[in-house]
This record gives structure tokens, C-alpha cells and sequence, in this order.
């Protein structure tokens, strides 16, 4: 079994959500048929900002339903994070669209005290695991990379692919690919992680680095510091087969999350 995953990296048009969704929507039309996870950078519509108040959409809001319908139109998963409002809140929201319908979704644990989000954005309580054409996947944002514990979790391992997407700096640049590494070494899991490229509305630049990860941290597809659409083929029967022969989670730590 396998799944064919297509990263996005593109910079992103400063808080003008309808041009970054058209952007993608050109980038994405040629992929129909071609994949079957698209995954987008986080915030993706915005680029990363704290202005939560006045960017920030309805649950079920424009952005939901783009992805919804491009999920539809392209025969895959398409994901990505968007600024959210819910019950009075303002989350991080990572959206997961499935072609039939279904719009399911994870908001960012980790806020990046570092730029202020803790004090306009929402920590979301738990890690999600999502099933996708025989894969378990788990979808994460950004800053969630640093923190080994909530990537791994309790018990033996309940994915096969972790998912991050990102507005990461050039100035970390190093931390992001070492890190993604990392986690895919120590999970034993295919990594992907999408991030974006270009100066933001505050000056910050990014170098992309964007990259799918075997589970020995080996590269199956990088896109360096330019624009483009890549995708990769994650193929289960030789992750299965890999951890049955180096069953290294079974001698991990126990442990449990405290909110």
C-alpha cells in the first residue's frame, strides 16, 4: 500500500486570504488524479500573524470550504492551517479536507511565546490521528516540532506518518530539517513537513527547506529554498517490515500527557 504526498511551498500573499487561495488553487489544478495528500504551509492564507481578531474566519468559513471542494476536485486529502474562530476562541487550526465531505481538524498545542502567540491564539488540548487510504496520520503545526514528547506520546506508536506544516524562519532553518529528522528516527515514521518561503508582512524571510523523510530520516523528496509542488510516494509495506525487524518503540519510555 501506498500514499502519494504532495508538498506546497510558496510565499505567501500578507493577510489577503482570497489571493492565497487562488494561488494554490492554480498551483494544485495540475495535481488531479496525480495524489493523494496535499499538504499547505501553516497559516497559508495569512501568512503567520497575530492579528486574530480581524483575520480570523468562522468554523465552516470560506477557507473550509475551498478546501473542501478542492479536496474534491483533486481526489485527496488537501491540508493546511488556518486562522479560526470557535465558541468565542481564536485557534491555529490545522483543517484536514477529505474529497467526500468530511472536514476534520487539529489545533496547534505549542504556541510560539516567542512572537507573542500564546496571548491571541487558543492552545489546542490534544494530537489527533487520522486515517487516509490505509494510513494513520498525524497532523501537527510548526513550533509543535520542538517538543519530541507530544510527537511521540503514550504507548506503541499509533501512526505512520507525522505531518508538519510551517511558517519556520530562515534564522532556525537548521532546527527545522535537523528536527525533522529526528522525529522521524526516533518514531520510526515517515515525516513530511511543508513550510513556507519569502519575507512575511513583518519582514521575517523564510527558506522553505520543505522535505518528505523515511523512517530512518532519509530524504524521498527536498525542495530547497525555491517555489514548488513536489510529491512523494510513502510506501507502508517497508515501514511495517522495518519495524518489525528494529522494534525499538517497544522498548521506549512509558508515559502520560497532563494538559
Amino acid at each position: 500500500m501506498k500514499l502519494r504526498v504532495t508538498l506546497v511551498q510558496q510565499a505567501l500573499e500578507w493577510e489577503d486570504a482570497q489571493a492565497n487561495r487562488s494561488c494554490f488553487e492554480r498551483l494544485l489544478a495540475p495535481l488531479a488524479g496525480q495524489t493523494d495528500l496535499v499538504v499547505l504551509p501553516e497559516m497559508f492564507t495569512t501568512g503567520f500573524s497575530m492579528d486574530a481578531e480581524r483575520l480570523a474566519e468562522p468554523a465552516g468559513g470560506p477557507t473550509s470550504q475551498w478546501l473542501t471542494a478542492m479536496a474534491r476536485r483533486l481526489d485527496a486529502a488537501v491540508t493546511g492551517s488556518v486562522i479560526t474562530r470557535d465558541g468565542g476562541q481564536h485557534f491555529n487550526r490545522l483543517h484536514w479536507a477529505q474529497p467526500d465531505g468530511l472536514l476534520e481538524h487539529y489545533d496547534k498545542r505549542h504556541l510560539f511565546r516567542m512572537a507573542r502567540e500564546h496571548e491571541h491564539y487558543t492552545a489546542g488540548r490534544e494530537a489527533r490521528v487520522l486515517g487516509w487510504r490505509g494510513f494513520r496520520v498525524c497532523p501537527l503545526v510548526c513550533y509543535d516540532l520542538r517538543f519530541p514528547v507530544f510527537s511521540r506520546r503514550a504507548g506503541a506508536l499509533d501512526y505512520d506518518l507525522l505531518l508538519y506544516v510551517a511558517n519556520w524562519p530562515a534564522v532556525r532553518v537548521d532546527a527545522w530539517s535537523t528536527l525533522l529528522k529526528a522525529r522521524a528516527m526516533e518514531n520510526q515514521a515517515y515525516v513530511a513537513g511543508v513550510n513556507r518561503i519569502g519575507p512575511d508582512g513583518q519582514g521575517t524571510p523564510h527558506t522553505g527547506q520543505s522535505a518528505a523523510l523515511n523512517f530512518l530520516g532519509r530524504p524521498l523528496a527536498e525542495l530547497g529554498s525555491s517555489p514548488g509542488v513536489l510529491t512523494a510516494e510513502l510506501d507502508l509495506a517497508a515501514l511495517r517490515e522495518f519495524r518489525e525487524r528494529f522494534p525499538a518503540h517497544l522498548d521506549a519510555d512509558r508515559f502520560t500527557l497532563q494538559a
